[in-house]
């Protein structure tokens, strides 16, 4: 059976990714890239056979015997890296969000669909078997017109520290957290344009050394640095009428919550505790939807490679990649939907900046 030779690039969330390619039967973790040695050392035990060590990812990408890249780094860095993968003809599966600014991301997704090459994001979010049944339920026309949605992460004491690239300029609530239920919610939604955006955003806790991760106090070398938001919140409109309401606080006086609600003309629906909301013959109708939980290989009576909707959504993101590296299955989360997302949640941070509505999208003004 033929594999796919990936490289993992960052030894954070390339863990997860890494051990779904892994345990896929035509997924093979070929390499480990990190400018730390002994994070990659250690990543290496939990890794079946041999696997080759990078710390130049230009080196990386010149290894003939790989295929394809996982691009797990901070923001600042995803394009750099993916870019010289394409350019080497490796297929490219990205981390959100796609970039830390519009335009590199622009630049790398024009270049990934001129190589020819499956680019595809890495979307915890979307591919949780959640997210995948309202999609379905979307798809098949159940919630008959979206026309409106709320999206919010909502933390107490969470803004990361261990690496500089999430609280300096290009990192950031929105673009940590915020992002993955601004993509998750707008799939659902059917991936309308974005037509306008407004929004606030600011940083009330990272400067002060407050609200950081587990209610730990950095060392002030470090909050010092703080350059980027610790909330933000919008509404986006889209060109098909509809509209979502997004927000994200890294630390907030709240509850932690991760919730998507969706509104529908014939259904509406909330992701936790997953329940949909009908009228049945003039009656209210909540209910409650368990999804069934499967292992890597899928569930019984499914070859191994085949995606389960409701698998774990690393085995659901390494399957899918390798299928459309190896079959040709149309990607589901090209870079391009990364790039939409970059544009929205790109123009919310500017709306906050300038205190104005931005148009984005085919209407965007000059």
């Amino acid at each position: 059976m033929k594999q796919v030779n990936v490289a993992i690039v960052g030894m954070g969330i390339g863990r997860p990714n890494g051990k779904a390619i892994a345990r896929n039967p035509r997924g093979c973790v070929a390499a480990l890239c990190d400018l730390v040695p002994e994070r990659m050392d250690d990543f290496a035990k939990e890794l079946p056979g041999s696997v080759k060590r990078y710390t130049d990812f230009r080196k990386m990408c010149r290894d003939p015997e790989i295929d394809a890249v996982f691009v797990g780094t901070p923001n600042q860095l995803h394009v750099p890296i993916a870019l010289e993968a394409v350019r080497r003809g490796k297929h490219v599966l990205v981390t959100k969000p796609l970039a830390d600014r519009l335009a590199p991301a622009r630049r790398l997704v024009e270049a990934a669909e001129a190589a020819g090459v499956v680019n595809m994001m890495s979307l915890s979010t979307r591919f949780s078997g959640s997210v995948q049944f309202l999609g379905t339920m979307a798809r098949r026309g159940e919630f008959g017109d979206l026309y409106y949605g709320r999206a919010r992460s909502v933390r107490r004491s969470g803004i990361p520290y261990w690496n500089l690239g999430f609280i300096q300029q290009g990192g950031g609530a929105f673009r940590d957290m915020g992002v993955h239920a601004l993509d998750a919610a707008w799939w659902v939604m059917g991936c309308p344009a974005p037509a306008a955006v407004t929004g606030v955003a600011g940083a009330k806790f990272g400067p002060r050394g407050q609200g950081y991760w587990d209610f730990t106090t950095p060392p002030k070398v470090v909050y010092s640095q703080y350059a980027a938001d610790d909330y933000a919140g919008g509404m986006v409109r889209f060109e098909n009428g509809a509209a979502l309401q997004v927000e994200s606080f890294w630390a907030s006086h709240q509850p932690e919550e991760f919730q998507i609600e969706l509104f529908g003309t014939e259904a509406g629906a909330r992701l936790r505790p997953l329940t949909v909301y009908r009228t049945v013959h003039g009656a209210p109708q909540d209910v409650t939807v368990n999804i069934p939980r499967h292992g890597p290989g899928g569930p019984l009576g499914e070859t191994p490679h085949e995606p389960s909707p409701y698998q774990d959504q690393w085995d659901a993101i390494a399957g899918h990649f390798i299928d459309c590296i190896l079959d040709g299955v149309e990607c589901a989360a090209p870079l391009r939907h990364g790039l939409v997302v970059q544009q929205m949640l790109e123009a919310v941070l500017k709306s906050a900046e300038t205190g104005r509505e931005v148009r984005v999208g085919s209407r965007k003004r000059g």
